[in-house]
């Protein structure tokens, strides 16, 4: 079964370039930044030296999705036309206004509530199912900001239960006691099921195959679990991909064959040398190395029934981001363009990308060391739990009529405010 990616364009309204700046400031103030660019956190390639990686800490991991990466803002809007607004922040950190979208507060029976100053990280998919129906989701699986609050240095457990239980939980409640509003809604919004790094061999086995038949996969992301939330590139999220799916998005350039006039030319008047765009041209690719510095690195190998398929594609194909594999014979190969992504891989990234072609780490690798993982994640919470014991054991003994604190002052500690 084939899977469309999501048209960004068909769910939400551009935000013209002076509105996409004012929020693009407002983010930035919120998260306490000047830079104004893409404000996600970025993943690095899985290679060898990981699999030790996944012993030394508590790492979460998911199945990544074959879908668009957003950003997704909760803002105060118009209290007369639209009081709650919501914007989804792609990768080219372009703001597209979603309608139809209502995240009511906790304890609300009204749900006439809802969040603002609010920014979550998540994925947005195209389920289709076997009857041929499909059904647009947007997948959670960070929460940075909620009602002001940064969240970003707490732990991921702590922040995936925030929103779970402010947001998702009230945003449940109302579908469940209005479910003829869902067919208003632009998609529905889950929180993305996550394992423990251990559980390798059951995301291998169970989950992969059941969504590579609803919305594709093309890898693993492994997620640290105690390390903050961090904006450009985290070595603590690892993007694990099949070793024949490592790939690097490159800025392609196209160079055709400069002609001489011939006879016929000049009889034709043309008496200056001339592009043969009729040609299979030479595809030079470029990695960026700052911003606007984009160096040559390579050339992209295409035969001529490649370069007839992606001329009839019948759009521009100069100066455009193609996604490109390592074939067995070292060449790189096209794979897909990226309309998502305006820039190609900095060199750091390209860099990271062939250290993980170099250094394959395959299914059965990671399966094979999942035991290891597993021990060392148990050992850690054991000495974590004795360390809660030995803490519990030195507390004072309350004598007569005195009452001791738990622990913050203030009786019993509420579930989301450690």
């Amino acid at each position: 079964m084939s899977h469309s990616i999501p048209d960004l364009d068909a769910i939400g309204i551009k935000a013209d370039p002076g509105l996409a700046d004012q929020f693009r400031r407002e983010v930035a103030n919120l998260l306490k930044r000047n830079n104004l660019n893409f404000p996600g956190a970025q993943p690095v390639s899985f290679s060898a030296k990981h699999l030790l990686e996944l012993q030394k800490e508590d790492y979460y991991v998911c199945e990544k999705t074959d879908g668009i990466r957003c950003l997704m803002y909760f803002a105060e809007g118009d209290p007369e036309t639209s009081p709650e607004i919501h914007y989804l922040i792609d990768r080219k950190n372009d703001y597209r206004f979603v309608p139809g979208l209502h995240f009511p507060m906790p304890n609300d029976d009204t749900f006439q509530s809802f969040h603002i100053e609010t920014l979550v990280d998540g994925e947005l998919v195209k389920d289709t199912y076997e009857d041929g129906s499909t059904q647009l989701k947007y997948l959670v699986f960070d929460c940075m900001i909620l009602d002001g609050t940064n969240l970003m240095h707490r732990t991921l457990d702590k922040r995936l239960a925030y929103f779970k239980e402010k947001v998702l939980k009230p945003y449940n409640a109302m579908y469940k006691r209005f479910p003829e509003e869902k067919q208003h809604r632009a998609f529905a919004v889950e929180d993305k099921s996550t394992q423990v790094s251990y559980g390798i061999e059951m995301m291998f086995r169970e989950i992969i195959p059941k969504v590579k038949k609803i919305h594709g996969n093309d890898g693993l992301i492994f997620t640290c679990r105690s390390t903050p939330y961090k904006i450009g590139t985290d070595e603590h999220i690892l993007k694990w991909k099949p070793p024949a799916e490592n790939t690097i998005d490159f800025r392609m350039r196209l160079e055709f064959p400069l002609l001489e006039p011939d006879s016929d030319d000049e009889a034709d008047g043309v008496v200056e040398p001339y592009y043969d765009y009729d040609a299979m041209p030479i595809c030079h690719l470029f990695v960026m190395y700052n911003n606007a510095d984009y160096r040559l690195f390579g050339e992209m190998y295409l035969t001529p029934q490649e370069w007839e398929s992606l001329k009839a594609l019948q759009m521009p194909l100069d100066d455009t981001i193609v996604e490109c594999y390592q074939d067995d014979k070292s060449r790189w190969r096209y794979m897909r363009f990226r309309d998502d992504k305006k820039d190609a891989n900095h060199i750091s990234t390209v860099e990271k990308v062939l250290e993980s072609i170099q250094d394959r780490v395959t299914e059965d690798d990671l399966i094979r060391a999942a035991p290891a993982i597993k021990t060392a994640w148990k050992k850690r919470q054991a000495l974590e739990q004795q360390g809660s014991s030995a803490a519990a054991d030195r507390r004072p003994t309350a004598a007569a009529g005195v009452s001791v604190p738990n622990g913050n002052g203030n009786g019993v500690k509420r579930k989301f405010e450690e």
